[in-house]
């Protein structure tokens, strides 16, 4: 009996710092961190409203076509375009010739834009009420959203400190193409918010509530982009996974059943307004066959070079703007070594399962570098760097907060990268917004003597020469040894502590 006490009393003196952390870092990342965050990452939105994404243009490729259809739903309730192009209702916000990018449907000449239709949805009120302005108000609220959300995770999930995590946050998203994409009108920030909060429902134990939140997200993902359907199988398969392994049948197969149901309505729809399987097939580029989006012929042996070039690119990979990316690999690592400490982790579970946050964002994060690397059309497209990837980049920043909760020194250097990130934008936003430059057409030519320096010694994939590929190869061997010296800066420390970390089911 005696032993039974102690037993209890050890217990409970276990239990009584899970509870006091637990509410400790709600109320901190509930006040003035998530504020600061918040704030953080709305301005780099905001600041980028006025910038021109082409001469004579402030958005220009795909960003007319959400704000068109997003004014149509909003004054005329439909996905028809053609009155809004007839009548030119593109020109407060696009003054040069508008590439009109759909067919006629039928013969009265009825347009839908080839792109799907949730975005246009979310904007309809704010462009009803304060046009083009009020869509890139929206989406700048959308990335602050997003940098809350990234923070709760964060430290909610896998025991950051509120302060090193809020520190990590920002130095991400006050720089592009995270800032970026809070100004710029694609579904790409609206995807980033829903992959975390996916994230953040399925994993970290199981209520009613975090089940009807990963469906919803799983089941929205593709109608912001059929792109963005691997992404929600992965979060599906998790979701089910898991379920599956908790003896959680009824839940699976009621899952089941929704994204079956979810399945068919979205290619039943698909057929019945866009003619075809999906929105491409409704686009003046694809009239031969939708699926020539991803390349008549593709090449998928040179598009592996994407794997590095998403990131190290001279023009378009995401650390030739935001060098803080360099600390994507000793942040997968950090994921890959990242062990539940849940008090209700079982000691015995097997290794996946010790694992299995960090496998979830590990996973998402992979399937979507694989379709911007070998499905996309191109890398170097008309838009702003790192549009493929912008919705998995909060898992990023998550997985880069680990290893700093790991290695604490290292958030100086990376404030540092996040700050010169932060200068990258700004400047480049001031020289879109006066007329020197614009984003999209000839932003490798800003005068910012800090880039101009720095992409000397970065590949330009474009060219690809054989001074390109030494540069490419050098970079593969910096960034593997990045990998290799903290994974043995890992084995001489100690393990991870073993405090155990807020409620895993917030």
């Amino acid at each position: 009996m005696r032993r039974y006490r102690v037993a209890v009393s050890a217990s409970r003196s276990m239990e009584a710092p899970a509870e006091t952390m637990g509410r400790s870092s709600k109320r901190i990342v509930g006040g003035r961190l998530t504020m600061i965050c918040f704030c953080g990452a709305l301005m780099a939105g905001l600041v980028g409203i006025d910038a021109s994404a082409t001469y004579g243009a402030r958005v220009s490729a795909d960003e007319p076509q959400y704000l068109l259809t997003a004014l149509s739903l909003a004054q005329d309730h439909d996905l028809d375009t053609s009155d809004e192009i007839n009548e030119e209702a593109f020109r407060p916000f696009h003054q040069a010739n508008l590439n009109q990018q759909t067919i006629e449907l039928n013969q009265a000449g009825q347009r839908i834009s080839p792109h799907d239709p949730l975005l246009p949805m979310v904007l309809a009120v704010p462009v009803g009420i304060a046009g083009w302005v009020g869509a890139k108000v929206a989406l700048a609220v959308l990335a602050g959203m997003t940098a809350i959300t990234t923070l709760h995770l964060a430290v909610r999930r896998f025991g950051v400190s509120p302060t090193r995590g809020a520190g990590v946050v920002l130095a991400f998203f006050v720089g592009s193409p995270l800032a970026s994409y809070g100004a710029q009108v694609y579904p790409a920030m609206p995807a980033a918010l829903l992959v975390v909060v996916g994230v953040a429902a399925v994993t970290g134990g199981h209520s009613r509530r975090k089940a009807v939140v990963a469906v919803v997200v799983v089941v929205a993902l593709p109608w912001l982009s059929v792109k963005y359907v691997p992404m929600a199988a992965v979060l599906a398969g998790a979701f089910l996974g898991a379920h599956w392994h908790q003896q959680r049948r009824t839940a699976v197969a009621l899952s089941t059943g929704v994204f079956a149901l979810a399945g068919l309505v979205y290619l039943f729809i698909h057929q019945r307004i866009w003619g075809g399987w999906t929105v491409y097939a409704s686009g003046d580029h694809f009239v031969d066959s939708e699926f020539l989006v991803v390349g008549s012929r593709p090449n998928y042996v040179a598009r592996t070079n994407r794997l590095l070039g998403l990131l190290i690119d001279r023009y378009y990979g995401i650390a030739a703007w935001a060098p803080v990316y360099l600390f994507m690999p000793v942040g997968v690592l950090a994921m890959i070594q990242h062990r539940d400490r849940s008090p209700r982790t079982d000691p015995a579970a097997r290794w996946w399962e010790r694992h299995f946050d960090g496998l979830v964002i590990l996973a998402v994060v992979a399937v979507a570098w694989a379709v911007a690397t070998w499905v996309a059309l191109t890398m170097h497209g008309w838009w702003w760097p790192g549009r493929q990837i912008v919705p998995i980049l909060p898992l990023v920043v998550v997985a880069v907060a680990v290893f700093v909760q790991r290695f604490p020194r290292a958030l100086w250097p990376l404030l540092g990268l996040g700050v010169i990130g932060g200068f990258n934008w700004i400047w480049m936003v001031v020289e879109a917004s006066t007329g020197q430059r614009a984003l999209i057409v000839d932003h490798e030519e800003t005068a910012n003597p800090l880039f101009q320096t720095w992409k000397q010694v970065l590949p330009d994939h474009r060219v690809d020469a054989l001074g390109d590929q030494i540069l490419t190869l050098v970079w593969a061997v910096i960034l593997a040894g990045s990998i290799f010296l903290a994974w043995q800066a890992t084995r001489q420390r100690p393990a991870e502590s073993n405090e155990p970390r807020g409620p895993a089911s917030a």
